[in-house]
């Protein structure tokens, strides 16, 4: 897919104010951030904030957002004969592996919300969002409607192993390898929950 200069330079701006809005929470603590702050950090003014965002709050999850919209471009643009599960999982294993310096914001971003449960309804926010764009990207490879079950299920199940894998993996501070916690949750999906793997051993990998 690709996307006009236009359309890039806002999503350059929209990065830039979810940027500069957590960096500016984390440094100085939600409350005492403001939107003229976040703008002023960004080089915009704080109208074209609210182009953009309708709280600072909204702002901070941002970047959830835009992961949404880079995994259904990298989705999209999967082999259309590959299984969905598997095109997820290559799909997560790209972005992981080139995440660098938005790994470690991200990993910010969430310890933020925790710290700050008026984040919490915005990251709800957030992801129903990333779980609508995800149905609607699985049922055009599928050639079913969007308001079918497969995607609407399928889009739920990815997010929610997901973010449990990514929950373990932050709560081992670093000493968890995300690709593998990642793999376990999808490979758990693609063999179905049925039957609970072994306690002490790693559940087996899909095809």
């Amino acid at each position: 897919m690709t996307t006009g200069l236009r359309e890039r330079k806002k999503l350059q701006t929209r990065h830039a104010l979810g940027a500069a809005a957590l960096e500016l929470a984390v440094a100085h603590g939600l409350a005492e951030v403001t939107v003229e702050q976040i703008a002023e950090a960004a080089d915009v003014s704080p109208r074209t904030f609210f182009n953009y965002f309708s709280s600072k709050e909204e702002a901070i999850v941002a970047a959830d957002v835009e992961r949404a919209r880079l995994m259904g471009e990298r989705l999209a643009a999967r082999p259309a004969d590959e299984p969905v599960l598997a095109s997820v999982r290559a799909v997560v294993r790209e972005m992981v592996a080139g995440a660098g310096d938005r790994q470690r914001e991200w990993i910010r971003q969430v310890r933020l919300v925790r710290a700050n449960p008026t984040l919490v309804p915005h990251q709800l926010a957030a992801y129903a969002t990333i779980e609508l764009h995800l149905a609607q990207v699985i049922a055009e490879r599928t050639g079913l409607d969007a308001h079918d079950l497969y995607p609407a299920v399928t889009a739920a199940a990815v997010m929610s192993a997901t973010r449990a894998a990514t929950t373990r993996w932050l709560a081992a501070d670093g000493r968890a390898d995300l690709t593998a916690c990642l793999d376990e949750a999808l490979d758990l999906l693609a063999h179905g929950l049925e039957n609970p793997p072994v306690p002490g051993h790693a559940s087996p990998r899909a095809p």
